[in-house]
C-alpha cells in the first residue's frame, strides 16, 4: 500500500540514515499502517515469538477475551460500563476506531495518549525490524504489532481488568495468545468469508477458538444449529466451560420506551426486572444480555458482591458511537455501522419496531468485499424506506462497492451520488422535521459521516 505524508519521510530517513527509530506521533501512526495487514497461512506461531521477545506482557494482565461477527463492540462498552460502576479500572482494546486512531486502546473509555502511541512503537520498532530479517515471511503484522503495544501498555498496570476485543475470527486471531478470565462470542454471522469460511460452521470454528481449557466461555444469542454444534464440539475438546443463553440465562424483551429498550434477565441465581439500556434494537439487548452475564461470572469468580445499582446504572449510561446513534433531533438523523448482513437485517428489524409509522430514507455506502448483493434488498422491502446510494474514500487498498453494481441489486433504479457530502445535503434539504434520514454501511463511511455531524 503506498503511504504519504509522514510515511514517506520516514522511509526517506531509513534510506538516507539506515534504521532509525520514530520521532513523532505521526510517524508512529504511520509506521503501524505501514506494517502488512495479513499474511499468506494463518499462525499464532509468530505472534508467540514477539510476545517472547517482549518478555510476555500478556502474561501480567487480567483480561475478558471478546470474539464475533457483530456485537464486539457494544458487548465491550456495556461490559466495561458494568465494571466501572463498580469502581473499576478498565481497558478496551478495539477496532476499528471511529474518530480517532488512539482509541483502539483506551482505559475507562478515554484514549491513550500520543506520547504513549509513540513509546510504545519505539519500544516495539527495533524488535520488529530483527524478526523482520529472521523470518521467512517477514514479521509482524500491522494488527499484531496494535496487539503488542496493548499489552505492554496494559502489563505497565493502567487497568485493572482489559476487554480486549479479537479483530478477524478467533482462532488464528492475534489477540488469541491471552489467556483470559473469561470469553465472549457474541454472535456468528456470514461475514468476512474469504478468510473465515463460507458456510456458518466453518465461521462458529474460527470463532470457537478462543475457547480454553478452565476458562469459561459466555456465548450470545446465537441459534443457528450449525453454529451451536461446531461450539459444543470444540468446547468439549478443549475441556471449556460454557454458559449459553437458553440454558445457563434467560432473557425476556420489554417494551420500548421512548429512545430505551427494557428487559428482564435471569442467570448465575440472580434476576432483574425492567433493566434499561440507552441504545435502540432487540440485538441491543441481546449485547446487553451477554455483557451482564460476563459480568455476573466475573464477580463469581472473583468472589465479589454484586451491586444491583451498578448493573442498572452500567446498562443505561452505555453508549457505543456509530451504533444507531442520534446526531440530530428533527429531523431524527442516525448513524449505524451496519456493515454487513446479520447487521442490516438487524437494522430492517429495527426500523419496523420503531419507525413502521415515518417516512424512513436511507443513505448508504459499502466497501466492495461485503455481500451487498444481500444487504440492500433487506433494506428496499420495507415499505417506508427509500434508499440513495454513495460512494467514499476507502481505508488504504480496499475498494468502495461501485454505485451501478450496487443499483443492480435492486428492483428499481435509486438516487445515486458519487460524493456522501452532496448525498447528506442534497437528501436532507427534502425531508420534514417528522422524517428519517439513516446514514448507514461501512464502519469507515460511518466515521467520516460522524466528523461532519461533530466536529
Amino acid at each position: 500500500m503506498k503511504l504519504g505524508g509522514a510515511w514517506y519521510d520516514y522511509e526517506q530517513r531509513l534510506g538516507e540514515r539506515g534504521r532509525r527509530m520514530v520521532e513523532t506521533y505521526e510517524e508512529a501512526v504511520a509506521y503501524i499502517h505501514g506494517r502488512s495487514k495479513f499474511k499468506k497461512l494463518p499462525t499464532l506461531a509468530r505472534m508467540q515469538l514477539f510476545l517472547e521477545r517482549l518478555q510476555h506482557p500478556e502474561q501480567k494482565v487480567t483480561m475478558i477475551h471478546v470474539a464475533g461477527t457483530n456485537g464486539k463492540g457494544s458487548t465491550v462498552a456495556f461490559l466495561r460500563n458494568l465494571l466501572e460502576a463498580d469502581g473499576l479500572t478498565v481497558g478496551t482494546f478495539t477496532s476499528p476506531f471511529l474518530i480517532q486512531f488512539n482509541e483502539r486502546i483506551s482505559v475507562n473509555g478515554e484514549p491513550i495518549a500520543d506520547a504513549d502511541i509513540l513509546r510504545l512503537v519505539q519500544r516495539l520498532e527495533p524488535i520488529e525490524a530483527q524478526l523482520d530479517q529472521e523470518l521467512p515471511e517477514g514479521g509482524p503484522t500491522e494488527f499484531e504489532t496494535l496487539t503488542a503495544m496493548m499489552l505492554l501498555y496494559f502489563a505497565e498496570g493502567h487497568a485493572d481488568i482489559v476487554l480486549v476485543e479479537a479483530g478477524l475470527g478467533g482462532r488464528f486471531d492475534s489477540t488469541n495468545v491471552i489467556t483470559p478470565l473469561l470469553s465472549i462470542i457474541t454472535t456468528i454471522g456470514m461475514d468476512h468469508m474469504k478468510m473465515l469460511g463460507d458456510t456458518i460452521g466453518k465461521i462458529a470454528w474460527q470463532k470457537a477458538g478462543i475457547a480454553k481449557p478452565s476458562v469459561p466461555l459466555i456465548t450470545g444469542n446465537i441459534v443457528e444449529p450449525d453454529a451451536l454444534a461446531v461450539i459444543a464440539k470444540v468446547t468439549a475438546e478443549t475441556a471449556t466451560p460454557w454458559l449459553k443463553r437458553g440454558s445457563d440465562y434467560e432473557v425476556t424483551y420489554g417494551h420500548a420506551s421512548g429512545w430505551q429498550e427494557r428487559f428482564a434477565f435471569t442467570g448465575l441465581a440472580e434476576r432483574f426486572t425492567n433493566l434499561a439500556i440507552g441504545m435502540l434494537g432487540q440485538y441491543q439487548i441481546d449485547n446487553a444480555s451477554t455483557a451482564l452475564m460476563a459480568y455476573l461470572k466475573y464477580h463469581q469468580l472473583k468472589q465479589l458482591p454484586i451491586s444491583v445499582a451498578s448493573v442498572r446504572e452500567g446498562l443505561l449510561a452505555t453508549k457505543w458511537a456509530g451504533r444507531f446513534e442520534k446526531l440530530n433531533e428533527q429531523p431524527l438523523v442516525v448513524i449505524d455501522g451496519a456493515h454487513n448482513e446479520p447487521a442490516v437485517a438487524e437494522l430492517a428489524s429495527l426500523i419496523k419496531t420503531h419507525f413502521h409509522d415515518q417516512q424512513v430514507t436511507i443513505i448508504f455506502a459499502v466497501l466492495a468485499d461485503k455481500a451487498y448483493e444481500k444487504m440492500l434488498p433487506l433494506l428496499a422491502q420495507l415499505p417506508n424506506v427509500n434508499l440513495v446510494l454513495t460512494h467514499f474514500a476507502g481505508p488504504g487498498a480496499r475498494a468502495v462497492a461501485d454505485l451501478d453494481a450496487l443499483e443492480q441489486t435492486l428492483p428499481k433504479p435509486v438516487p445515486k451520488y458519487q460524493e456522501w457530502q452532496v448525498a447528506i445535503a442534497e437528501t436532507a434539504s427534502d425531508l420534514s422535521a417528522d422524517d428519517v434520514l439513516i446514514i448507514t454501511g461501512s464502519l469507515y463511511f460511518i466515521s467520516d459521516v460522524r466528523h461532519l455531524f461533530t466536529d
